[in-house]
C-alpha cells in the first residue's frame, strides 16, 4: 500500500499505540479519583499536556485537551465572539477557511455579526494590504488557517496579527493550526495568538483527540458545562487513551520535527522532478512559500475522481480536495477563489506525504499515476 493522503489522517505511531494499549489495559483508572491510581493516570496526563505545550512553544498550564481540531476552533471562536460581543460584531476570516471555521462564521453572519472573507491571491495566502483595508477598531475577531489544507499555503499569520494589533489592540487572534503543527516550525507566542488549534491525528496520533492553545492571561467560556475537567473549558471525563496517545505523538514529533521536514522537502523535489519529466499538460498549485507535505496537483483533460479509483485498484490512495468536507466531492472553493480555470479545477489530485514515504513509493506511484492519466485522456479527448 502506497498511502499519499496524510492530510486526510496519518497512521498512528507504533509508540503511540503502545502508549494507548497500555492506557487501556493498565492505566485505566479515572484521573480525577482521590486514590493513588487515579492520581497516577492524572500525573501521565501532566507529561502529556507538556509535550504538547512544548511542541508548540507554550506553557502546559496553556493546553487544553479537546476530542480534535473542531472542537478547539469551536470553543475559541464561540468563545472570542461571546467575550468580546459588547464591542462590536465585525469578524474577519479568510475565503478559504476549514469548515469547522466557516461553517461557524455563517451561523454568526445569520445572527447578524458582519463577516468579512478576505479574498486570497493565487497562492492562497491572505494579501496584508486587503487585510489591512478590512481591520478597523470595530472588529472583535481575526481568524486565520495556517497552513491550507489543500495548498499547503503558509498565511503570514504573525503579520496579520501585528497589523490587527495597531488598529485594534483588543482585537482576538486565533489560528486553526491544524494542518501546520507537525509540517511547519510552530511558536505560538511568536505569533502572537490568543488561541490555537491543532489535532493528534494529523501528527501520528490517535483520532478523536486534539488541544486548544489558549494563552494564560485570556478567558473565555466554556461550550460544555460539567464536571470541570481541563479547568472547567472542556467538562467531561477525560479519554486518557487519546490523551497519553496524543502526548506521545507531540514528544516523538517535538524530536524528529528537523528530520521530518527535511525528508519532506526531499520527497516533494523528487516528487515534482518525476512529474516533470513523465507528466505533460498539468499545473502545480501549491506555492513556493509552502509546507513541502503537500502538493496540489490539477492534471489537464482529466476528471479527479475517475484518477483516484484508478489509483486505489493499486492501493495507491490519494485525495481529490479535504477529506472534511462533503468526503472531498464538493466542487473546492479553495480552487476558485485562486482563480484556477475549471478545465484544471475538474483535474485536481492533492497529495500529501508523511515521514514514511519513500522515494520507491513516489516512484511506483509516478509511474501508475502516467499510465491513467494516457488511458483516461484517451476517453476525454
Amino acid at each position: 500500500m502506497i498511502y499519499l493522503d496524510n492530510c486526510a489522517t496519518t497512521k498512528p505511531d507504533k509508540e503511540v499505540v503502545e502508549v494507548m494499549m497500555k492506557a487501556l489495559t493498565d492505566d485505566f483508572a479515572n484521573p480525577s479519583s482521590l486514590h493513588s491510581f487515579g492520581h497516577r493516570v492524572e500525573k501521565e496526563i501532566d507529561v502529556a499536556r507538556k509535550n504538547a505545550a512544548s511542541l508548540i512553544g507554550a506553557q502546559a498550564e496553556e493546553i487544553y485537551f479537546t476530542s480534535g481540531g473542531t472542537e478547539s476552533n469551536n470553543i475559541a471562536v464561540h468563545g472570542a465572539i461571546e467575550k468580546n460581543k459588547r464591542r462590536g460584531k465585525k469578524i474577519i476570516t479568510s475565503a478559504i477557511e476549514h469548515a469547522s471555521i466557516d461553517d461557524q462564521f455563517k451561523h454568526y453572519r445569520e445572527r447578524g455579526y458582519e463577516v468579512v472573507y478576505l479574498d486570497v491571491d493565487e497562492s492562497g495566502a491572505v494579501d496584508l494590504e486587503k487585510f489591512k483595508e478590512a481591520m478597523d477598531k470595530e472588529t472583535i475577531l481575526v481568524s486565520l488557517i495556517y497552513v491550507h489544507n489543500e495548498l499547503g499555503t503558509v498565511n503570514r499569520v504573525k503579520e496579520i496579527f501585528e497589523i490587527a494589533k495597531s488598529i485594534n489592540k483588543d482585537v482576538f487572534c486565533h489560528v486553526d493550526g491544524v494542518q501546520a503543527v507537525g509540517k511547519i516550525s510552530v511558536d505560538v507566542k511568536d505569533l502572537g495568538c490568543h488561541t490555537f488549534s491543532f489535532s493528534s491525528h494529523k501528527i501520528y496520533g490517535p483520532k478523536g483527540m486534539g488541544a486548544l492553545y489558549k494563552r494564560k492571561d485570556v478567558n473565555i467560556n466554556s461550550l460544555v458545562i460539567g464536571g470541570g475537567q481541563e479547568k472547567g473549558l472542556r467538562s467531561g471525563t477525560e479519554n486518557v487513551p487519546g490523551i497519553l496517545g496524543f502526548g506521545k505523538a507531540c514528544e516523538l514529533t517535538k524530536r524528529d520535527l528537523d528530520k521530518r521536514l527535511a525528508h519532506a522537502k526531499e520527497i516533494k523535489e523528487y516528487l515534482l522532478k518525476k512529474l516533470e519529466e513523465n507528466l505533460e499538460d498539468y499545473k502545480i498549485n501549491t506555492p513556493e512559500y509552502s509546507t513541502d507535505f503537500i502538493v496540489s496537483l490539477s492534471i489537464l483533460d482529466i476528471r479527479a475522481e475517475v484518477l483516484l479509483h484508478y489509483l486505489e485498484g493499486d492501493e495507491i490512495y490519494i485525495s481529490t480536495a479535504s477529506a472534511c468536507t462533503s468526503n472531498g466531492t464538493h466542487k473546492s472553493t479553495t480552487l476558485e477563489q485562486i482563480g484556477l480555470s475549471d478545465k484544471y479545477v475538474e483535474g485536481t489530485i492533492r497529495i500529501c506525504t508523511s515521514k514514511d514515504t519513500s522515494r520507491e513509493d513516489i516512484d511506483i506511484f509516478v509511474e501508475k499515476l502516467i499510465k491513467y492519466v494516457d488511458e483516461i485522456r484517451k476517453i476525454m479527448r
